[in-house]
Formats: C-alpha cells, sequence, structure tokens
C-alpha cells in the first residue's frame, strides 16, 4: 500500500472515532431517551403507512365496486349475442340439411327417370340397325376438298 492510501484509511479511523465521542458529549439526551424517540418515529411512520394503504385499499374497492356492474352487463350482452348467434346457426344448419336433402331426392328422382328412359329405349327394336362394324367413318381435310385444276 502506499502512503496515500495508508493516510485516508487512518484519517477516516480517526474522524469516525471523534464522530463518535462528540456525539456522546454533546447529545442534548440520554441513549435511552434517544432510542424512545426514534422507536416513537419509526411507530409514527408505521401508522401512516399502514394508513395511507388502507385508504388506497378502500379507493381500489370504490372504483372496483363502480366498473362491476359494468362488467356483469356487458359480459350478460356478449353471452346473449353468442346464444342467438348460436340459435342462427342451428337454423341455417337445419334449413342445409333440408335442401340438401331435397335437392339429393330431386336428383335421384332424375336419375331414375333417365334410367328408365335408356333401359326403355335400348329394350326397343331398331329398324335399319347395322352392326358397329358397318359403320365407315372418313375423315376429310379443307385443303383435300379443293379441285386440282
Amino acid at each position: 500500500m502506499n502512503k496515500k492510501t495508508v493516510g485516508f484509511i487512518f484519517g477516516s479511523i480517526v474522524g469516525a472515532a471523534a464522530g463518535v465521542v462528540a456525539g456522546v458529549m454533546l447529545a442534548p439526551r440520554s441513549g435511552a431517551e434517544s432510542r424512545a424517540m426514534a422507536a416513537d418515529a419509526m411507530n409514527d411512520a408505521w401508522d401512516s403507512a399502514v394508513d395511507t394503504y388502507e385508504r388506497g385499499a378502500g379507493v381500489v374497492s370504490d372504483k372496483f365496486s363502480g366498473v362491476r356492474p359494468v362488467v356483469d352487463a356487458k359480459t350478460d350482452e356478449l353471452r346473449a349475442k353468442v346464444d342467438l348467434a348460436r340459435e342462427r346457426m342451428d337454423q341455417l344448419r337445419d334449413s342445409l340439411s333440408e335442401a340438401v336433402a331435397g335437392a339429393s331426392s330431386q336428383v335421384q328422382d332424375a336419375v331414375s327417370s333417365v334410367a328408365d328412359r335408356v333401359s326403355a329405349m335400348t329394350d326397343m327394336p331398331v329398324a335399319d340397325e347395322k352392326p358397329a362394324d358397318a359403320v365407315h367413318v372418313e375423315v376429310v381435310d379443307a385443303d383435300d376438298e379443293t379441285p386440282e385444276a
């Protein structure tokens, strides 16, 4: 350690000791009285903090009590809207099911009708019926149709 550091430490110790001695010699009251005053000051601070806490808790409780009915009303309104939406969805689902069932029935009837007609047509003899291998298909290009000169 260098001399400056040692001097600083020694000066701090001497200063603290001088402060303690001066405090004891110049104190207006005895130690018991000073401790009692400090305890009274701490009790007053504690009581003040408790009072502040209780006032704040009362204000918060009052505010919450004022807001609670509004929140309950909004919650009830939202529940009513959700219930109404569910009812509408159920109605739409029922009407859609009925529409699908009706359309399915109509399609089934149309398919049966077409099947009956096709069946009836295949049972009828056709005049001048030629076998499929007797059919001849000729493809003509547009260029081939022009006569050559």
